[in-house]
């Protein structure tokens, strides 16, 4: 066998044995529990997320809400609705939570800074509260999350990741127009 493929086959057989020693420790994590002290920590989280998305929808000049870095992407107002979107749409298919209510049309979303407003406050409102009234319990169940088995509370942190994915991707559209995307703080 040439050293190539040597160091090849290696390196192979390293990752896989990294990605099953990463498998075991998320399975030892998640059947040892999440204390309780890290719904502060989701809490915390979400009320960022919310915190970004309102300064996003805030920084961006209402005219440019349905303009687009390229064609084939979201609107600006679409991404900023995408962010927080997943939690009005998983947490009654995977927390058993009811669904959100009262969150505003579609057309004033995506067309008013007033609407976009209404509805990352509405989405995070509703978030907050099924976080806050979840059970300890409900917290450990398990979940088919996309193809995983995981604990309902490691659900929390898999929206927090997309959220700040999809914010991520919407300094493309301050960039286009010469513009600095709204700063970002930690905690």
């Amino acid at each position: 066998m040439s050293l190539r493929r040597t160091v090849a086959t290696a390196g192979l057989a390293a990752a896989a044995l990294l990605s099953v020693r990463a498998s075991t420790a998320q399975a030892q994590a998640a059947a040892a529990g999440m204390p309780e002290s890290y719904r502060q920590v989701q809490l915390s989280a979400l009320e960022l997320q919310r915190r970004t998305l309102l300064a996003m929808a805030d920084s961006m000049p209402e005219n440019l809400y349905r303009d687009k870095v390229t064609p084939v992407q979201r609107d600006f107002a679409q991404q900023i609705q995408h962010g927080a979107l997943p939690f009005a749409m998983f947490l009654p298919r995977f927390m058993n939570a009811p669904a959100p209510t009262g969150l505003p049309d579609s057309s004033v979303v995506l067309n008013t800074r007033a609407g976009l407003r209404a509805y990352i406050n509405g989405v995070f409102d509703y978030a907050g509260g099924v976080l806050r009234s979840q059970s300890a319990a409900d917290r450990e169940g398990v979940v088919t999350f996309f193809g995983s088995q995981v604990p309902r509370w490691q659900v929390w942190d898999e929206l927090h990741q997309h959220t700040f994915w999809t914010a991520g991707q919407v300094v493309a559209y301050f960039r286009k127009h010469g513009m600095a995307p709204p700063g970002f703080g930690f905690f």
